[in-house]
């Protein structure tokens, strides 16, 4: 198998067992009763190990070696998974979710993307990379709807071992420490491969990349903030508490969610062909957050589905292009650092907003959340076409 396609299979087991996680955190943390408080300081603190692994990633992982780091996170990741699914009080959770970088947004957006990103562009040419990248996030969220629809078997898996709800979550949680180690074994197979071109000595970011870097990174935290709001288990929280649905109903939408995702992101690499990067980023995302200030408001759990299911088809166009922007228009030698930074700073922003949210949704009303974090979303397009409709990656220059 060569490297790209490794790359691709783990990226799907990745996006599926943190699909299951940010599905099944929200429902087992209120079977759990925790309160709006402590539910989402559990979910920041996991948010938080996944920025601090960014972080390592982004200042070390090329000088550690991808392969080994890659390796260092998936053992982690299994062993923190398995605490997780052994505790029961608030501080016992928050540090396993800590230690197993536990993702309570659903979406794989961690370290390891940041160093397979970072690897992927070198493996195809400049006219290749979007295209690349979207069958790259396209299997994630194949991994991801798959991952979704897993939670829905809860129910099922409970019914007949005649399991409390919780255990049956808690077997589940088992299962993805054990995609893990099948992940572990797919980095290990890769050799000496994936640190092709990581070892070349650094050098300090040019001017124009670090001017783009800082701009778009302030910008991209605006987004993530945003984001921070709308996490799988705040909005499997929304449909839990709101309309009394359970995880199979719950599993079952984010499954179907996930699919109109991956379907979008080809989508994306043929409309950016047509009218660049950040026109398909700006374009595709502005009108699904207006769609999400409608699902928070809506009447019946159909109506908020229906709504929910369009929203996702259009929300994800903006991640295969924004990260081929992001590779493009930076030198090749400083794409690992471009990778980590960009992916670091909405980690930090997602850690922090979920705290603010489930304070909002436990003091004041569930649709809060969803509606302040789409009006952070709608700025941030905004803020984001102004800013950067002018700056080109090399083969919309080209074209030009």
């Amino acid at each position: 198998m060569s490297q790209r396609r490794i790359l691709y299979v783990t990226a799907f087991i990745r996006a599926l067992t943190t699909s299951l996680v940010g599905v099944l955190l929200g429902v087992y943390l209120a079977k759990l009763e925790l309160t709006g408080a402590a539910f989402g300081a559990v979910v920041s603190v996991g948010l938080l190990g996944a920025a601090s692994a960014a972080v390592a990633a982004t200042f070390l992982g090329d000088r550690i070696g991808r392969r080994r780091f890659l390796l260092l996170l998936t053992a982690l990741s299994a062993l923190g998974t398995v605490a997780f699914a052994a505790s029961s009080s608030p501080v016992a959770l928050g540090a396993a979710a800590f230690v197993g970088m536990l993702n309570g947004m659903g979406k794989d957006r961690g370290a390891a993307l940041i160093l397979e990103q970072a690897a992927l562009p070198s493996l195809v040419a400049e006219t290749e990379r979007t295209r690349t990248i979207a069958w790259y996030t396209m299997l994630q969220d194949l991994g991801h709807g798959a991952g979704a629809a897993l939670a829905a078997l809860v129910p099922a898996l409970g019914a007949a071992t005649h399991l409390p709800s919780a255990s049956a979550h808690r077997v589940l949680l088992l299962g993805c420490a054990v995609l893990g180690v099948v992940a572990f074994c797919l980095y290990r197979a890769l050799g000496s491969t994936l640190d092709q071109g990581a070892a070349r000595s650094r050098r300090a970011l040019t001017r124009r990349s670090r001017s783009i870097l800082t701009r778009i990174s302030a910008l991209f935290a605006i987004d993530a903030l945003g984001g921070g709001f709308l996490t799988a288990a705040m909005l499997s929280y929304f449909f839990f508490e709101r309309f009394g649905v359970g995880e199979g109903v719950i599993g079952g939408l984010f499954a179907a969610a996930r699919l109109m995702n991956a379907g979008s992101h080809l989508g994306a690499a043929w409309l950016a062909a047509r009218i660049g990067l950040i026109n398909t980023m700006v374009f595709t995302h502005l009108p699904s957050s207006l769609l999400l200030m409608t699902v928070a408001v809506a009447p019946s759990f159909e109506v908020a589905a229906a709504l929910f299911l369009v929203r996702e088809g259009l929300v994800e166009m903006d991640v295969p292009t924004r990260q081929s922007y992001v590779l493009a228009v930076v030198e090749p030698e400083e794409r690992t650092f471009a990778s980590g930074i960009t992916n670091l700073v909405r980690l930090a922003a997602w850690a922090v907003a979920p705290v603010v949210a489930g304070t909002l949704a436990g003091s004041a009303s569930l649709h809060v959340p969803l509606i302040a974090g789409a009006a952070l979303k709608m700025a941030y397009d905004l803020l984001l076409w102004r800013a950067f409709r002018a700056v080109r990656p090399p083969e919309e220059a080209s074209r030009s």
